[in-house]
């Protein structure tokens, strides 16, 4: 049983280090266990730091390409490595390393395909008042779109089987974290949560610029991930919210006309004709990408497919 950890890095050179001594070498039922890093074109010597340091495999960007297409990158070459489970972690040291053995153990037990650690958010005293309500909603709305019941759905703290790993295909340039849990629950990946310890904040986060531009993003993400699972229910929802208030437009047209007459209110007419006609076009467009998101679904299974196929040919190469 192979386990790969990797770690995304973008300007990590005094951190990395000691995210790195952290790192467990030895766990019960893990037979190996490498290091991978993510070199997300770094202008210091974080690459330079990576070798010293001894990391096993090294990915090296010449351009940042932002954490999502490091993480994408990152669990293509582990598969291709060989690995049987991935963790993945972040370079800050914002997460225990002794919490590994933690995420890795229900995937050893089969009985998760990903595990996620909850930073228990409440418990972060750097977190203000306002970061832990923000994080509390949006994980609600994240389990509740996504079938799952994940209290910390924007952790990098977390563990994929081989299985998982190659049914996750990356899209948004933003952050991966949501994305992955939405994409997996309705893949009907089983993923669970345990809870870990954090370590004291060495730098400002990255990710976290401003709460608007978080919120902006996230929001953004959630709903175009989602809506590719869900298009038609999306666009229905959309459709009946702007159809109703020309169905209520109409009605109060028909009551004038039949009681007082209809004349003055024939610009209620035309506007509630115009609402009902843009939702119904709306609804159509759902319809449309419904069959879009019947056709990703394929396309997923047929990269899995050939995902698996190509693996399989390098694990029988390297037997060889």
């Amino acid at each position: 049983m192979k386990l790969i950890i990797q770690i995304p890095c973008f300007n990590e050179e005094e951190v990395l280090p000691i995210t790195y001594a952290d790192l467990p070498t030895k766990i019960d039922g893990i037979d190996k266990i490498e290091t991978l890093i993510i070199n997300d074109g770094s202008i210091d010597n974080t690459l330079e730091v990576a070798k010293k340091i001894g990391v096993n495999h090294i990915i090296n960007f010449n351009k940042n390409r932002g954490l999502a297409r490091g993480f994408s990158a990152g669990i293509e070459k582990c598969l291709e490595l060989g690995a049987d489970i991935i963790v993945n972690t972040d370079a800050d040291n914002q997460y225990n390393g002794k919490d590994i053995p933690k995420l890795v153990k229900p995937i050893l037990e089969s009985v998760a395909d990903v595990v996620i650690g909850d930073r228990q958010t409440d418990k972060i005293k750097h977190f203000s008042w306002f970061k832990r309500k923000l994080q509390k909603s949006g994980s609600a709305l994240v389990r509740k779109l996504s079938n799952t019941e994940v209290p910390d759905s924007v952790s990098g703290f977390r563990a994929f089987s081989r299985e998982a790993a190659m049914k996750i295909n990356t899209l948004t340039e933003f952050s991966y974290t949501i994305e992955n849990i939405i994409q997996l629950g309705h893949q009907k990946m089983k993923i669970i949560s345990v809870p870990i310890q954090t370590n004291e904040k060495l730098r400002e986060s990255r990710l976290f610029k401003s709460t608007p531009s978080f919120i902006r993003n996230q929001i953004t993400t959630i709903l175009r991930v989602y809506a590719t699972y869900k298009a038609l229910k999306v666009f229905t929802f959309i459709g009946l919210i702007i159809i109703m208030p020309g169905l209520l437009g109409f009605i109060r047209f028909l009551y004038y006309y039949f009681t007082v007459g209809g004349e003055g209110h024939i610009q209620s007419l035309i506007f509630s004709t115009v609402l009902i006609n843009v939702g119904f076009l709306v609804f159509m467009f759902g319809i449309i990408a419904d069959l879009i998101s019947s056709n990703r679904k394929l396309i997923e299974k047929a990269l899995y497919k050939i995902k698996k196929i190509e693996l399989e040919k390098l694990d029988k190469n390297y037997e060889d």
